[in-house]
């Protein structure tokens, strides 16, 4: 509590006055959790734009100026200096790990890795068509069957958070393997956590896979660029589900569900499918912009603007550097990259876009970098699941731990028939 006060005047004259709470980024916020009770009154907030659902030590942003920082640290410098482990590790444990927490911590990834084979079967029941989403979704529910103390609140949490971090990895990647016909690829302990990934995704038997370390380092940095984000759906519904007690992997499973939303996690394939049309149509990327300005044809600018930044994504602008580097090592001359950056080049000269302050993020690059490392569209949510994965986690350790948690419950105000009368089936017209 910052100690000062609001007043808030109801409509009969009587006042309340509401406690004002201050964030360590000197973020404010009204604290009305007595107001029901003291009132009668809820406040109503359709999506949650101004609704503060938990104190959180995890990630701070700041849309407005384009910061985005894990447990203090800037997302340039993890990007640049760190990995997906010691960011999970992170994110998870809430500081940095020193370097033997850091290698016990990768060893217990490894370590981990496989998945029970009789989750195999599972795999051959789903159809060549399911979406990888819903594949998914199933097995991290289904981990709870094969590791049944997750639903003793008091176990080591610490075992299933280590399952779920490596195992996530080696369900995406068979998954992937299943949908187009080839024999899985079973994880190598000689290999780290995002190089790994990429083996099971694209080694095939008797033949030699060696992982490009350009393209280690990118996926890394996807993964870290994702790790987290603050209060948003996907991990509001992990906090949510955990909130009722649920096991990690059941509020993990539901989380995978929220992402999968075309306005959550499917946006960078949005991104591609938007740039393919534009290629189509023959490239006359001008003309879609002005019909975008002037409402022609439904047209929609994907992967500009968010819903909390108001200023440049502060993850598009390392992506857009990787996506260079990686189509430089690989040879690529990808048209919808050039397409993508004249795009950018004329929106940010734009007076309309300016105005609205629609600006590039993270969802305009990476679709172009997972599709330049050979990841089919229909696996861009996976990988954003799988990045998203240690901020899921860490959100629900922080709720479970906290001596503050509550059943989520949220109140509504009723805008249905008032008491009716019931008739009797005779007696109506």
């Amino acid at each position: 509590m910052s100690g000062k006060t609001a007043k808030l005047t109801l409509p009969d004259g009587r006042e309340h006055a509401l406690n004002v709470i201050v964030g360590s980024e000197n973020e404010h916020a009204i604290d009305i959790r007595s107001l029901r009770q003291d009132t009668g009154y809820i406040t109503l907030d359709s999506g949650y734009m101004n609704t503060g659902a938990t104190t959180s030590a995890i990630t701070y942003l700041d849309g407005e100026a384009g910061v985005l920082r894990y447990r203090g640290y800037s997302i340039e410098d993890l990007a640049e200096k760190s990995n997906f482990v010691e960011t999970s590790y992170l994110l998870i444990h809430g500081r940095l790990p020193t370097a033997r927490e850091r290698d016990e911590f990768s060893k217990q990834l490894t370590y981990h890795s496989l998945i029970h084979e009789d989750m195999q079967h599972f795999f051959a029941g789903y159809p060549p068509t399911s979406h990888p989403m819903a594949v998914l979704s199933a097995m991290v529910t289904s981990l709870s069957a094969y590791y049944p103390d997750c639903l003793d609140r008091d176990a080591p949490m610490d075992l299933h958070i280590t399952r779920l971090l490596s195992k996530v990895r080696t369900i995406a990647a068979f998954s992937y393997k299943k949908s187009i016909g080839q024999p899985v690829m079973y994880p190598r302990n000689s290999l780290k956590y995002a190089a790994n990934f990429l083996h099971m995704m694209f080694a095939v038997p008797a033949e030699d896979y060696e992982v490009s370390p350009v393209l280690e380092k990118a996926l890394n940095q996807l993964l870290i660029l994702h790790a987290d984000h603050e209060q948003n759906c996907s991990t509001s519904t992990v906090r949510l589900v955990g909130s009722s007690g649920a096991n990690v992997y059941a509020a993990i499973a539901a989380g995978v569900l929220a992402l999968w939303g075309p306005l959550h996690g499917g946006a960078n394939q949005a991104v591609i499918e938007m740039l393919e049309d534009i290629q189509k149509a023959g490239g006359d990327y001008k003309k879609f912009i002005d019909d975008v300005k002037n409402k022609r044809g439904e047209r929609r600018l994907m992967g500009f603007g968010h819903r909390v930044y108001k200023n440049y994504d502060p993850r598009a602008k390392i992506l857009k550097k990787m996506a260079d580097e990686v189509l430089e090592h690989l040879g690529i001359q990808d048209p919808l990259l050039d397409l993508a950056k004249s795009m950018e080049e004329v929106a940010l000269r734009d007076d309309y876009f300016i105005s609205k302050k629609l600006y590039p993020n993270v969802d305009f690059y990476s679709g172009i970098l997972y599709r330049a490392m050979g990841i089919p569209t229909n696996m861009f949510t996976v990988m954003f699941a799988l990045g998203r994965l240690p901020g899921w986690i860490a959100h629900w350790k922080e709720m479970v731990e906290s001596k503050d948690t509550k059943i989520g419950r949220p109140r509504q105000i009723y805008t249905g028939e008032v008491e009716r009368r019931f008739v009797p089936i005779s007696e109506r017209p």
